[in-house]
């Protein structure tokens, strides 16, 4: 049996927005179930995301840690950011990403995988991008602000995240899913089989 994730849309009877943020929102469903109650359902509404694991020429990870502040951790991440223009081509904001947290380009990019973060409460879906081929871009470096103007680059190996993953020590979602996915890719057929970088992304449609 083949194993897919299925569209589907229950009835809504009812919504409202009770919460507006500067980015993302808070949904209130009342949403018809299968035996016909109406349940109420709580969720974030996001924008999507875009994240990007930048290996180098000797096996390391491109990796940032930063503050934070719902979980009160630094966590060690991979370059993200936001969707923040409806319809954004995803390679091009992953691409705009690595430029500004990490000031590096890619030759060489794929999807990775793609993910839904938080399904039971939120509707972000995350595209996470293998970029290879890196470079230091030119021009001058992106200023940054907030939590990132504390923010820690480094380059560390492939198997030393995976270790770190397996010990409960690293747990960005898009770190933890990226290494771990192209841990895969390379034990099994090999990461030039990776869907091209500009694939269909049902979740957050764009043009090319």
């Amino acid at each position: 049996m083949q194993l897919q994730d299925t569209p589907e849309q229950w009835r809504v009877v009812a919504t409202t927005t009770p919460f507006e943020g500067n980015k993302t929102s808070v949904r209130t469903d009342d949403v018809v179930m299968p035996d016909g109650t109406v349940a109420r359902r709580d969720y974030q509404v996001h924008p999507g995301s875009v994240a990007v694991l930048a290996l180098d020429g000797e096996g390391r990870v491109l990796v940032l840690r930063q503050y934070r502040h719902p979980v009160r951790h630094k966590l060690w991440e991979i370059p993200a950011g936001l969707l923040d223009v409806p319809g954004e081509n995803p390679l091009h904001a992953a691409q705009r990403e690595l430029y500004e947290e990490a000031h590096v380009k890619a030759e060489d990019w794929r999807v990775l995988t793609d993910v839904y973060t938080t399904p039971g409460g939120c509707d972000e879906a995350v595209r996470i991008f293998l970029a290879r081929d890196l470079s230091e871009a030119e021009g001058e470096r992106f200023e940054v602000s907030e939590e990132e103007a504390d923010m820690e680059l480094a380059r560390v190996p492939l198997a030393e995240l995976v270790r770190g993953v397996l010990a409960g020590e690293l747990h960005n979602n898009c770190l933890v899913v990226g290494v771990l996915a192209l841990t895969a890719a390379q034990a099994g057929s090999g990461v030039d089989t990776l869907r091209p970088a500009e694939a269909p992304w049902p979740a957050r449609p764009f043009e090319k």
